[in-house]
């Protein structure tokens, strides 16, 4: 069995986690590890886990905490994981970190990642960098393998966005400089600590957009569809927080390089993912909304050619705290230890 270590098992993400790894074949969950709820059963913090994952949690200078597991996940803040990981490491323990701290592979690029959200752009362990693997395994799978030490889990708005793009930018079915991405992201994508911006009253009936000075984000989908393109570009991106639980809602725009009609569109991109299971690939008839990917790994793209504007438009729709976060984590240490990368995770969801 796979022994799996959660830090930051509390939160959202940690939760998630622990709830994919509580139904897995091959792994088990070794330790559960916060700074918050120490001494508490996972079950008291979410009872739907009763029975299943009972373990209590501990804090990070306990024995469980400290002893080796197969695989760490880091459901931690931004610049917990660039601490940690060199100790993980030594104790033979690969790390799977959902921040932005291994999501770039130089200190240049990290600096412009951390600046924008205000950060020190200062890397702690700069010379891990290199080693890193962006965690998208429908772009990358063939750099997650038995050898690789730390995967950088990509963000939620960014799965939407690059698993969306990633077809038309790489078979040059759009004009790079005229790419929009207006995106759209449930609650529990602010996380679980409460605020006065994300309190009920707050929410309810109510939509915004927010960061449109620039989204974080932004990097990864920039830097990853650079890589499929094979060149460097800026894109339009805005992010919106709509009165819903959990899911992301991406709508994708790029002007056509040449006359493309649907029909050639939907080839591309089936073709393009034909080895990816978690990507369902439908025609602009398609009833398909949030719903429909909720409490999955699934990533669903709605291709369609607006032909007036001469525009590609892809709406993608994925749940942000499955294949946005914990459901890739999983699908990443499926790869880490040569399993079939659907194991565990090749569910539907539950509808209504």
């Amino acid at each position: 069995m796979i022994r799996a270590k959660v830090v930051g098992a509390g939160g959202y993400g940690g939760v998630g986690i622990t709830e994919l790894l509580a139904r897995h074949p091959q792994a088990e969950v070794s330790a559960l590890v916060d700074v918050e709820n120490v001494g508490a059963p996972m079950s008291s913090i979410y009872p739907h886990l009763a029975g299943f994952v009972d373990t209590k949690i501990v804090d990070a200078n306990s024995p469980e905490a400290r002893a080796k597991a197969d695989v760490v996940f880091m459901a931690t803040p931004d610049g917990v994981g660039q601490a940690l990981a060199a100790e993980e490491l030594a104790r033979g323990t690969k790390v799977i970190d959902y921040s932005g701290d291994f999501r770039f592979n130089t200190q240049d690029a990290y600096a412009e990642y951390a600046r924008r959200i205000g950060r020190d752009p200062v890397h702690k362990s700069p010379a891990l960098l290199p080693e890193s693997v962006y965690g998208l395994p429908e772009l990358h799978r063939a750099k997650i393998t038995a050898s690789t030490r730390i995967v950088g889990n990509p963000g939620c708005f960014a799965v939407s966005c690059i698993l969306g793009l990633a077809p038309a930018v790489k078979n040059g079915l759009v004009a790079l400089d005229s790419i929009i991405c207006d995106c759209k992201t449930g609650v529990s994508g602010a996380g679980k600590k409460p605020s006065p911006t994300f309190h009920f009253p707050a929410r309810h009936e109510n939509m915004n957009a927010y960061k449109l000075a620039g989204h974080q984000h932004v990097c990864e989908v920039e830097r990853e569809l650079g890589l499929q393109a094979g060149a460097d570009f800026r894109l339009t991106f805005t992010s919106q927080v709509v009165p819903l639980c959990r899911g992301i809602m991406s709508t994708l725009y790029g002007t056509l390089e040449k006359d493309t009609s649907a029909d050639e569109a939907l080839a591309i991109y089936r073709d393009f993912y034909r080895e990816s299971a978690f990507v369902r690939v439908f025609d602009a008839s398609a009833a398909i909304g949030t719903v429909h990917v909720r409490a999955t790994n699934y990533c669903n793209l709605t291709v369609s050619v607006d032909v007036p504007s001469r525009r590609l438009r892809v709406v993608s729709h994925i749940d942000n705290l499955v294949k946005g976060q914990a459901g890739s984590a999983l699908q990443n240490m499926n790869l880490l230890f040569g399993l079939p990368e659907t194991t565990g995770l090749d569910k539907p969801g539950v509808y209504p």
